[in-house]
């Protein structure tokens, strides 16, 4: 009853609106988007690379590689498994806005929530996560790191294992080729791990996989036996 009154008051007095829709919260109290968005989401299934979780016309790709797209089959991959609540579009790309830019904090549970239904296997038997560090004068800029936020609602221990060494171009206008020398030799070990943990490095958004697959690089050279990555969205790359 005290939170229903609390919910007619903000909306009379304050009129929040869904971050995503745009549209009268009703309860806003509970967060800061509507229900209807959220169950707009849709899902990524299988079939989906067992890489990078792109999804595929078929178990069996064009390039004939079984449960892998033809991205992963050509390149050196470390991350053994990626996947992701499903592509950045739509309202899940309106809610991972409103986190980043917007300074929404609230959506990150409910998005830990979706993360850990869609990346079940990549957190099964996962040691802890490791959030992908911002550099430090856009972290002081932004005042939180979107990808911490995310991973304290994952469901296993975050450890905060690297710092990124460098300030890098954001990665939205790069081409495929450049995002990868973009970050390259951008982090470092900030915190020393166990040898032969199972990692899970956990971003916002992941294109091409080359800011999960810089870290990993750092986290198994520490001594990590196996790297995967959980991102809450997975987005079409810009080839040349």
């Amino acid at each position: 009853m005290i939170r229903a009154m609390t919910d007619a008051l903000i909306a009379t007095l304050l009129a929040p609106c869904c971050a995503c829709c745009r549209a009268p919260l009703e309860e806003p109290t509970r967060g800061a988007v509507c229900p209807a968005c959220w169950a707009s989401i849709p899902l990524a299934h299988d079939p989906l690379c067992e890489t990078c979780g792109d999804a595929l016309s078929s178990w069996r790709t064009e390039a004939g590689h079984n449960r892998r797209c033809s991205r992963c089959h050509r390149s050196h991959r470390v991350i053994t498994r990626g996947r992701s609540i499903g592509p950045y579009e739509g309202a899940l790309r309106d809610i991972v806005h409103a986190l980043k830019y917007e300074g929404r904090r609230s959506v990150a549970k409910p998005l830990g929530t979706l993360m850990i239904r869609a990346g079940a296997a990549v957190l099964d038997g996962a040691d802890f996560a490791v959030p992908v560090p911002l550099h430090l004068a856009r972290h002081y800029s932004r005042a939180f790191n979107q990808a911490a936020e995310l991973a304290a609602h994952v469901g296993v221990p975050v450890v905060h294992a690297l710092q990124r060494r460098r300030a890098t171009a954001t990665q939205t206008d790069l081409l495929e080729g450049q995002r990868h020398a973009n970050v390259k030799d951008a982090f470092r070990l900030h915190r020393r791990i166990p040898a032969g943990s199972v990692v899970v490095v956990v971003d916002d958004v992941s294109t091409t996989g080359a800011t999960v697959d810089a870290c990993a690089r750092v986290l198994l050279a520490a001594g990590a036996r196996e790297v995967r990555a959980l991102t809450a969205a997975r987005a079409a790359a810009r080839l040349p």
